[in-house]
């Protein structure tokens, strides 16, 4: 009977050791170098829930990682710089990039060094970071994994995507990196960071995907990757890679105080605009012309739209592409070239990445019908940049008075027609939407609104109706709310 328990406890303790040798293996053989050929999709097996170790990983990817220092010159400016808006208020969610060089008043003029990253695209010499990195730099230092330092020199950048491409001369043992996928890339995977966190150079964290598609406020074309990895200022450009070694997206932001929460941009969306940035050292991007807010569900009730999918066109403007393609005020768009669009923050980026001159089909849902326009892709430019108007919610609970040419003119309108609002009852639901005074009526239903009697009949009209649409101008902008009736 002992015998038999000593038989069986060897036989349980060769299983365990069994179990744990093929989960190591199966980390072994998911990394492959940079040269080697992928297995057939039939033959790769799943990867393990929690990896062994990720020191394959690291000893494929860190030859390909750079260090990247830099130098401005400042002049006669104040210390400190202006980070933009978005759900970090004030603070700059890539960090103190620069560090403080000094206290008290700053002198006339000074250097400022800061330290990112990046990684190799080819062996010409290319290094792939973030324009934030080596915007306006002086100088640039790269530094190889092998210690190795070059000149770099920025070939282009794009502050809109916040990638910037870097050449090197003279290296003769580069690494590329592999680029992977991101759109394959699934919400809870495994991931690893590679870069120079406060300038610890080769410094490798772990962590997985936390989320896809996060807008932060970081520019028109936001679309991350959220990742736990952990990401610090000085991590900035360099790579994030999958368990096979690929990279899936380029480490951009983080919360400052936050934890656990840092940001990568894309690769698929790097691919995109890296050629460009190599062929002319700036992006040239689509234009449709519209202004677009979300469709939210009381929008989608008052367009009779069955599901709150695509962006609704709150302006087109005059002589753009979609003028001439027959977009109108009120149409939503639900799919561009064959892609669908499922919200209005995913137009933006499909149109800027389709090719000048080309003609694609919009299908759009107008009246309740759905409608095909063709339209011929324009050219961005700076001051032509397909905008976002705010959403809004259900609203009543203001006062309005007639837009004389007095108050029209001071609002730096030409229009003259419709209702200003004048009042707005706090904690009312028009306080909670937003709505401004200032703000103009200029439609009810989808009817034009002349004065205040023409708005309080159209408005009674709507008595029966679960909500009331209207349409309003807020300075140059246009946007429309869809309303409660109390």
């Amino acid at each position: 009977m002992e015998r038999k328990k000593q038989i069986k406890t060897i036989l349980v303790a060769l299983l365990l050791v069994g179990s744990i040798l093929g989960f190591g293996y199966g980390m072994s053989t998911a990394i492959k170098p940079s040269n080697a050929q992928s297995a057939p999709a039939s033959a790769v097996s799943e990867p393990p829930m929690i990896p062994a170790n990720f020191t394959d990983l690291a000893r494929v990817v860190r030859p390909g990682v750079v260090n990247i220092q830099v130098v401005k010159k400042v002049k006669n400016v104040g210390f400190g710089f202006h980070s933009f808006g978005g759900p970090f208020g004030d603070k700059n969610p890539f960090g103190d990039f620069f560090g403080p060089f000094f206290e008290g008043n700053p002198p006339r003029s000074f250097e400022q060094r800061g330290v990112g990253s990046g990684f190799v695209m080819n062996r010409d010499g290319y290094i792939l970071t973030n324009n934030h990195v080596v915007e306006d730099a002086d100088q640039i230092k790269v530094k190889l994994a092998n210690g190795k330092e070059y000149d770099g020199k920025v070939v282009g950048r794009d502050p809109k995507t916040d990638l910037a491409l870097v050449k090197i001369n003279g290296a003769t043992d580069l690494h590329p990196l592999q680029m992977g996928n991101s759109d394959d890339i699934k919400v809870g995977s495994w991931v690893v960071a590679v870069g120079s966190p406060f300038g610890l150079e080769q410094t490798v964290t772990a962590g997985i995907v936390s989320a896809k598609g996060r807008v932060i406020g970081s520019g028109p074309y936001d679309d991350f990757i959220q990742t736990d990895a952990s990401i610090n200022p000085g991590n900035s450009g360099g790579p994030l890679v999958d368990m096979k070694g690929q990279v899936i997206g380029v480490n951009t932001a983080i919360i400052s105080e936050g934890k656990g929460i840092g940001f990568a941009i894309p690769i698929n969306m790097a691919k995109e605009v890296v050629p460009q940035l190599e062929e002319k050292g700036h992006v040239t991007r689509g234009w449709l012309g519209v202004s677009i807010q979300e469709v939210t569900p009381g929008l989608a009730k008052s367009f009779g739209l069955k599901e709150g999918k695509g962006a609704l066109v709150a302006q087109v403007v005059s002589g753009s592409p979609a003028e001439k393609a027959g977009i109108e005020q009120g149409d939503v768009i639900v799919q561009f070239d064959g892609k669908d669009v499922a919200s209005s923050k995913d137009l933006p980026r499909i149109v800027a990445s389709t090719p000048v001159g080309k003609e694609v089909t919009i299908k759009l849902s107008r009246d309740g019908k759905v409608l095909d326009r063709q339209v011929k892709v324009g050219e961005m430019e700076e001051k032509a940049e397909v905008g976002k108007a705010p959403s809004t919610k259900k609203s009543l609970g203001l006062t309005v008075q007639d837009l004389t040419p007095e108050i029209a003119k001071g609002l730096g309108l030409k229009k003259e027609t419709g209702v200003v609002v004048t009042g707005v009852e706090p904690g009312s639901p028009a306080a909670d939407a937003g709505i401004r005074s200032g703000d103009v009526i200029r439609e009810v239903n989808r009817k034009p609104v002349k004065d205040v009697q023409d708005f309080i009949q159209k408005v009674e009209k709507a008595k029966d109706q679960d909500n009331v649409l209207l349409f309003l101008q807020r300075g140059q902008n246009n946007m429309f709310a869809a309303v409660t009736v109390k």
